[in-house]
């Protein structure tokens, strides 16, 4: 637990910090959640509607550090693979 004031208003930021990091991973996760099912379901055209929307959420989170901008790049990547490959 923190002892100091500097530690413990340390910890209060990071608690608020932490629901806006949730909120965009949330966001990642959802969006590419959505895009799978389409291709499992073989709705391609759907799928490739949704990516400038997984593109958004990733490059949102890269911005304010809550995933690393390499990360980012590649799962967009792979991403975009990913519905190349099954047309």
């Amino acid at each position: 637990m923190a002892i100091t004031s500097s530690a413990k208003k340390a910890h209060r930021s990071s608690e608020r910090k932490r629901v806006f990091n949730q909120r965009r991973k949330q966001a990642v996760e959802q969006i590419v959640k959505k895009i799978k099912k389409l291709l499992v379901e073989k709705k391609v055209k759907e799928a490739q509607k949704l990516i400038p929307e997984a593109y958004k959420a990733f490059d949102k989170a890269s911005k304010e550090h809550t995933i690393r901008k390499g990360a980012a790049d590649r799962k967009k990547s792979r991403l975009t693979l990913l519905i190349a490959r099954t047309k």
